[in-house]
């Protein structure tokens, strides 16, 4: 089999056995990445910032001289990763897909996250474009551009913010993963848009050092990827586990007992999204889970607990001083936000993070009850583009909705998939699986076999 015949649209199993059997190369993979980067009718200059072509293909060079030499490094050595744009790669500025950043001194050193990848040989192809500070869960970036999702392509759909050119460097073939973070839902909601697999880890389980920060209470850094096995192999490599490299045994859905709350997630459901939701919790019935209805009434408070919320508040604290210079040059949208956080006052703030802790000792016994806790990730099918750059009211009350439900999940340190549940041909929503906090080894396993009885349905596969 020539190295041509290896796509990079493939799960990361298929593309690690294509390289240690030999019927591909690191540095054919990377310049498959590579060309559809720089291919003219493709969206690789919206998606990416920076590209870093020589240096991907040096490392892919070493990596493959390693594997001639009988090393391999882990399951990711020799493929192609993208790394969401505000991450410090060392040697490279750190924009955060902003312009106001643009003569910041670059990076001394790689983030963690992007250190540990490279020592499991992942050959880093080049940053991702996001939302500005990664502020917004729509992924609109006036500076930069506003990558697309792969849904009727040609109409101009989001791919979904935060980490949208993560999601759609991965969904176009341009890498095989992406490094994102997720702080609201910025690694589920561009996962669910592009029909991709996300997960997002309990907070404190990857490293955040050298990220630049939206909130330090939220923040979490995870990968994007084709299917729960491609996150597991990243997850296991950014936290600093073990790597499974056993074949992904499906568990069956059979006998699973699934918790599928009911109140404030599905508020404002497009009918479509709805039907694509109910549809896969109905699959997952007629496969033998066993489906219990449950409200979970902290969450409708969330609106009154969040007045300030601890994006803006932890935002603020640390654009302020960036703010008195250059104010000017953030995307308004972005710096509203931001300023929503500056008349919080210390109280306010020990509130917030009292509420919080009540939340998730509330919520740790009631997620562990379940294999796992089910809602849409996101209550509707990616919107258009035109009609959020047209209009400072849609955009807001849309940016709202999108961050809903995985923002609850963050606010009680839960840990997430957002797993594709759509038929091929319709619009991709996502059906998010989430655990308490620190259960995300528990998680996996279940969310394989959730994947297993979509796919089994015909559903979720792209």
């Amino acid at each position: 089999m020539s190295t041509d015949a290896i796509d990079l649209q493939r799960p990361l199993s298929e593309l690690a056995a294509a390289l240690d059997t030999g019927r591909t190369t690191s540095r054919a993979l990377t310049e498959q990445a590579l060309a559809r980067i720089a291919d003219p009718a493709g969206q690789g200059k919206v998606v990416f910032t920076h590209v870093d072509a020589q240096a991907a293909r040096d490392a892919a060079d070493g990596l493959d001289a390693l594997r001639r030499a009988g090393t391999r490094l882990s399951p990711l050595m020799g493929i192609p990763v993208s790394v969401k744009d505000l991450f410090d790669v060392a040697g490279q500025v750190t924009r955060a897909g902003s312009t106001v950043l643009a003569d910041a001194a670059p990076a001394t050193h790689d983030a963690l996250a992007v250190a540990r990848l490279r020592q499991a040989g992942a050959v880093i192809v080049g940053r991702t474009n996001m939302t500005e500070f990664a502020f917004s869960g729509l992924g609109l970036n006036p500076h930069y551009g506003t990558p697309r999702s792969p849904w009727q392509r040609e109409v101009g759909h989001i791919a979904g913010g935060s980490s949208s050119g993560a999601a759609a460097s991965v969904a176009d073939g341009m890498a095989a993963v992406g490094l994102g973070t997720d702080t609201g839902g910025s690694i589920r909601i561009p996962s669910a848009f592009c029909g991709l697999t996300g997960f997002k880890p309990t907070a404190a389980r990857t490293p955040r050092d050298g990220a630049l920060p939206l909130s330090t209470s939220l923040d979490s850094v995870g990968p994007i990827g084709r299917s729960v096995d491609c996150c597991a192999r990243v997850d296991a490599i950014l936290s600093g586990n073990t790597v499974d490299e056993s074949p992904a045994m499906a568990r069956d859905v059979r006998g699973l007992r699934f918790g599928v709350l009911t109140n404030v997630v599905l508020d404002g459901a497009e009918p479509a999204a709805l039907a694509t939701y109910e549809r896969a919790l109905a699959t997952l019935a007629n496969a033998g889970a066993t489906l219990v209805e449950f409200t979970f009434a902290p969450f409708d408070n969330l609106p009154a607990i969040n007045r300030f919320g601890f994006s803006p508040i932890e935002a603020y604290a640390w654009h302020r001083k960036l703010l008195a210079e250059r104010a000017d040059g953030y995307d308004p949208r972005v710096l509203v936000r931001i300023r929503k956080g500056e008349p919080a006052g210390a109280a306010d703030y020990i509130d917030l993070l009292n509420a919080r802790a009540a939340l998730i000792a509330a919520a740790s016994p009631v997620w562990q009850s379940f294999n796992a806790v089910l809602c849409p990730t996101v209550p509707l099918t990616p919107p258009a583009i035109a009609a959020l750059e047209a209009s400072d009211e849609t955009f807001t009350a849309t940016n709202a909705l999108v961050l809903r439900n995985p923002t609850a999940i963050n606010m009680i340190d839960g840990c997430a998939f957002s797993l594709p549940c759509h038929a091929p041909g319709e619009a991709p929503i996502g059906l998010m699986a989430s655990g308490a906090s620190g259960d995300d080894a528990r998680l996996f396993p279940v969310a394989r076999a959730i994947e297993h009885a979509l796919r089994a349905a015909g559903l979720g596969a792209r």
